[in-house]
């Protein structure tokens, strides 16, 4: 069984944990191992964490499934941005699932916990950005999303996110 509860800052090392365990196997096909190094270190680094939720407005969620000996173990997690912009409409940042417990419905679980916190203040529409190459697309047109737009994102160190941006109504 799945469950989501919000994470605070003493879960970071959690977040920390799974992107670096997620990262090298959802990117080794499509990034270069240095790209991927340095997304890791731009956007998980503690201070980074840090500033996307105390001055971004961005919010984790943390998914956790009971094992055998029923014990919860966090498998995953998501960050969303409510009214991004000043629009109604919610961007989801990042989800991510541990490779062994993808397909488990960790990740619809948390989309649909994003998708009713958005509802609850407005929202209309959630969105984000995945790169052109990776595999969740499938993932996410499954859940209701559509492509809307192509981006091409300058991240510094002459890196660039090659993404298309995806969109649901709610």
């Amino acid at each position: 069984m799945i469950h989501i509860r919000n994470a605070s800052e003493a879960d970071f090392p959690i977040i920390q944990e799974i992107a670096q365990k997620t990262w090298p196997k959802t990117f080794s096909a499509i990034l270069s191992p240095g790209q991927i190094s340095y997304m890791l270190d731009i956007m998980y680094s503690t201070d980074s964490l840090k500033n996307q939720t105390i001055h971004n407005g961005h919010r984790f969620l943390l998914a956790y499934l009971q094992d055998s000996s029923r014990s919860d173990v966090c498998i995953g997690y998501a960050s969303y941005q409510l009214n991004y912009s000043g629009e109604k409409r919610t961007k989801i940042h990042k989800i991510y699932i541990l490779p062994k417990h993808q397909g488990e419905g960790a990740g619809v679980a948390l989309i649909n916990r994003i998708e009713e916190i958005a509802v609850s203040v407005g929202d209309n529409h959630v969105f984000l950005n995945v790169n052109k190459s990776n595999p969740a697309i499938n993932f996410y047109e499954k859940i209701g999303f559509g492509i809307i737009k192509e981006e091409k994102i300058p991240i510094g160190n002459r890196f660039f996110m090659d993404d298309y941006v995806m969109q649901k109504s709610i």
